[in-house]
């Protein structure tokens, strides 16, 4: 079962026998986003030039009814977080009313969609309180997610990635006693780093790959923190933008919690355009390779660089 067809089956199930309530941006209009919406009760439709949708499901949220949000594009989520940053995220610790709504921001590049609808912004989310963040991008991910949030009442910013949608392989973690580098990568930064790793191997460098699937709260694994105080370098791969992002969050987190020195590498700081030349996305396999190679470089001949 693909990771599609998993969230589908989570929100028909959901709508169907739960009571539940799916408000999401234009669901019919082009493939019911993804194939992941499936065609029952209890959808309320809103154009994606509206933001009052948020607060329709702030609404039902206090209502028992626990929806899920749908933002077709992670790029409007600038225009759809007031109310479940400002209210949603704040109102159990406030007024011990707790606003249980899980958020579908869907992130998307490539393909000449520009600076609007393109990227993950998913850092941005683990900034205010009250919001765990997770960027699942396989079926049993989604399904933990998916439970945690029926577990538990607070609301959840979920990051999901297009291209994970087609993808049915679960994932696990790699690692190897004598790895010159750790690399912890997220989001699509996760199938990109897998495709690196096999440039990597013909280049006689040899890479630990842990998949992180919570980003707030962020625990790392034990193992994570045993392979980074070996290979005492380690490289944090991310979809978001690099600066104040996910990507220097954990990098920074992890150096407090081990000996190694942890790197961090995301969308570069520039707007998205829409030629092919101009677009901002994921760090392609071949470019984590690099920073990979110049970072073990730099490690055999004593030093360490920015790169």
């Amino acid at each position: 079962m693909t990771l599609a067809e998993t969230i589908q089956d989570i929100t028909r199930n959901h709508l169907e026998n739960n009571n539940g309530l799916l408000f999401g941006q234009c669901v019919t209009a082009v493939g019911w986003i993804g194939g992941t919406v499936p065609d029952c009760k209890n959808i309320v439709e809103i154009p994606m030039t509206d933001v009052a949708g948020p607060g329709f499901a702030v609404g039902a949220a206090l209502m028992n009814r626990r929806p899920i949000f749908v933002v077709r594009y992670q790029g409007f989520m600038w225009y759809n977080c007031s109310s479940l940053v400002n209210y949603a995220a704040k109102s159990k610790q406030v007024w011990g009313v707790p606003v249980p709504v899980f958020i579908r921001s869907i992130g998307m590049e490539g393909n000449g969609i520009g600076h609007t609808a393109s990227s993950c912004l998913h850092s941005i989310f683990m900034h205010p309180p009250g919001l765990p963040v997770a960027v699942p991008m396989t079926p049993n991910e989604y399904r933990e997610v998916w439970n945690y949030f029926l577990e538990h009442d607070d609301p959840i910013y979920v990051s999901e990635h297009r291209k994970s949608f087609t993808n049915s392989e679960e994932f696990e973690d790699e690692v190897y006693e004598d790895a010159d580098i750790t690399i912890i990568a997220l989001s699509m930064g996760r199938m990109n780093a897998l495709e690196a790793k096999k440039i990597l191997n013909e280049k006689g460098i040899k890479a630990n790959l842990f998949h992180q699937l919570w980003l707030k709260p962020f625990k790392p694994k034990k193992d994570m923190l045993k392979a980074l105080n070996q290979t005492k370098l380690g490289l944090v791969v991310d979809s978001d933008f690099e600066i104040t992002g996910a990507s220097r969050s954990i990098a920074y987190e992890l150096m407090h919690q081990t000996d190694a020195s942890v790197h961090a590498l995301g969308l570069e700081d520039r707007v998205c355009g829409v030629a092919s030349h101009l677009e901002n996305i994921t760090p392609s396999p071949e470019k984590i390779a690099t920073i990979v190679v110049e970072l073990v470089s730099n490690v055999k001949r004593g030093h360490h660089s920015k790169v």
